[in-house]
């Protein structure tokens, strides 16, 4: 056979090899020298040393409109044809971001349940950052891997979780608790729903229950998992935000007549809107009483339970079959970090494992994460965790938690004694609260009233958070719009909370003067 002179492909592969040759001692606009990677990085740490020593005497927020934040950014440029000098980068983008962010870190931010980041896990993240290990296989990862498992198995001490189960860290609340209702929808389910969905021979409507106060994770976890959003049966609440087991335990006993297969009890271990603790040992015992799955959310309150003057009720978690919590909250990590643990050690094995052919990765003595959750490639963010646990220890980290507690107690003790203030509930470390001028404290019921009142409040918040001076967010209390502090953070102090009550009153009554004027008779 006569074989041709250039087979096809053969000047492409050549002028390829060509090219492959020129690149001998290659160098990339994306690599610095070990000099200058050492002097940009000196200079940022210099730069946010500085931007902590500086964070009680800053603004906490610009109040800064979109469109000037997008043309400080110039946002409308084009991808640039040709790149910038790594150090001038570094340099102005830091002054971007410092001149013009919301500071979660500041001690007057009592917003949304955020914390400040722990000097330490700030440089957690740069470490692991420049280690870049895969936490998907204990093989990429051998190191990486354990520090992340004894960090969950820490966790699950200190919130008092029995030990032998399993656990993985994920972004956030939002994940964990997904990953708990993913795991009880494979040991509840009631047939082979991984295979077959949700359209099995022997599938059922599955059905989930939380109270109203649930964060809305469960209505994108049931929206994702196939059940649809209308699978999830909404339990009445007490005075306290609190779940009724009574209506509970009719609603279960009315879905299994109808048919309907029940398969998790959802409850709250630290509600976000007001702090609420269900009864969790009640639920439980309901759980066992129908062979339903127990999980409890505490993304914000679960590290409370390791807390003196946490409420009884949120020890309960220790009996769940799942828990979420967030090490971004409590624990003051630098986000993202969130964290599922659940008490029998193969539940997210059962939930999540698939073993393709193409991984050849040890499945036995080592554990892979990528078996345990949703993603398969996964960053090091057990590191500033493990960081952070072994800086402190359980002793100082429940103290912290315990006086973020008591300072919120402290505010409420503030509100209800000043005039224009009405403080509302307390709980963990959230209390709900509103500014009502003195004149109108006698015709607060007034329906005419009331609405004003709301209207006042929602400008005191929007005010305040224009202003830079403090940071609340806001809870519906029935017909009643409150604004509501919630403290996890080890910076803020006394003063701190004095400040805001100080602040909300003065901000109430230039709002009051600007709208007050033909508002009411």
């Amino acid at each position: 056979m006569t074989r041709p002179t250039n087979p096809p492909g053969t000047g492409a592969r050549d002028e390829g090899a060509e090219r492959a040759r020129s690149l001998e001692g290659r160098r990339t606009p994306l690599d610095l020298s070990p000099d200058d990677f050492a002097e940009i990085g000196h200079r940022l740490v210099d730069d946010v040393a500085a931007l902590l020593a500086g964070m009680r005497t800053r603004p906490l927020a610009t109040g800064e409109t979109p469109p000037r934040i997008r043309a400080l950014l110039d946002a409308d440029q084009r991808f640039p044809l040709e790149g910038v000098d790594a150090s001038t980068l570094v340099r102005e983008t830091t002054q971007l971001l410092v001149d013009h962010s919301l500071y979660n870190s500041h001690p007057r931010f009592f917003g949304y349940i955020t914390a400040p980041a722990a000097p330490i896990g700030i440089l957690g993240d740069f470490l692991a950052a420049a280690i870049n290990p895969n936490l998907g296989a204990w093989t990429l990862s051998p190191m990486a891997s354990e520090m992340e498992a004894q960090a969950v198995r820490w966790m699950a001490d200190f919130v008092g979780f029995p030990e032998g189960g399993d656990g993985i860290l994920v972004s956030g609340g939002n994940v964990a608790n997904m990953l708990g209702l993913w795991a009880a929808r494979a040991a509840k389910g009631g047939w082979a729903v991984r295979t077959e969905g949700m359209r099995g021979a022997d599938a059922r409507m599955l059905r989930v229950y939380a109270s109203r106060g649930t964060h809305t994770w469960i209505q994108k976890a049931a929206d994702l998992s196939g059940l649809g959003s209308s699978a999830i049966r909404w339990i009445e609440t007490d005075d306290r935000e609190r779940m009724r087991v009574a209506a509970l335990r009719t609603a279960i006993e009315a879905d299994l007549a109808a048919g309907d297969r029940p398969f998790m009890v959802v409850g709250t271990g630290g509600s976000v809107s007001t702090g609420a603790v269900d009864p969790l040992p009640q639920v439980r015992a309901l759980c066992d009483d129908f062979d339903l799955w127990m999980h409890v959310d505490g993304a914000y309150g679960a590290f409370a339970a390791a807390a003196a003057n946490a409420p009884d009720d949120l020890r309960g978690l220790a009996l769940a079959d799942s828990v979420a919590l967030d090490p971004h909250k409590w624990l003051y990590a630098p986000l993202e970090a969130g964290c599922t643990l659940v008490r029998d050690p193969n539940a997210l094995m059962a939930a999540f494992s698939y073993r393709p052919e193409y991984y050849h990765f040890d499945q036995d003595e080592a554990v892979n994460f990528f078996e345990r959750g949703i993603q398969n490639s996964r960053g090091f963010r057990a590191l500033k965790v493990w960081l952070q646990l072994r800086q402190v220890g359980r002793a100082a980290y429940a103290r912290m938690v315990e006086e973020d507690i008591d300072l919120a107690r402290y505010f409420h003790a503030i509100a209800e004694s000043r005039d224009e203030l009405e403080a509302f509930g307390t709980q963990l470390s959230i209390t709900t609260y509103r500014y009502v001028p003195k004149d109108l404290v006698a015709r607060a019921g007034e329906a005419d009233v009331r609405a004003y009142l709301n209207e006042l409040n929602r400008s005191v918040q929007t005010r305040m958070e224009r202003g830079g001076e403090a940071f609340v967010s806001n809870a519906v209390l029935g017909e009643v719009y409150a604004l509501r502090m919630c403290v996890v953070n080890f910076r803020t102090t006394t003063e701190d909370v004095v400040a805001l009550a100080d602040i909300s009153e003065r901000l109430g009554r230039e709002a009051d003067a600007e709208l007050r004027p033909g508002a009411l008779r």
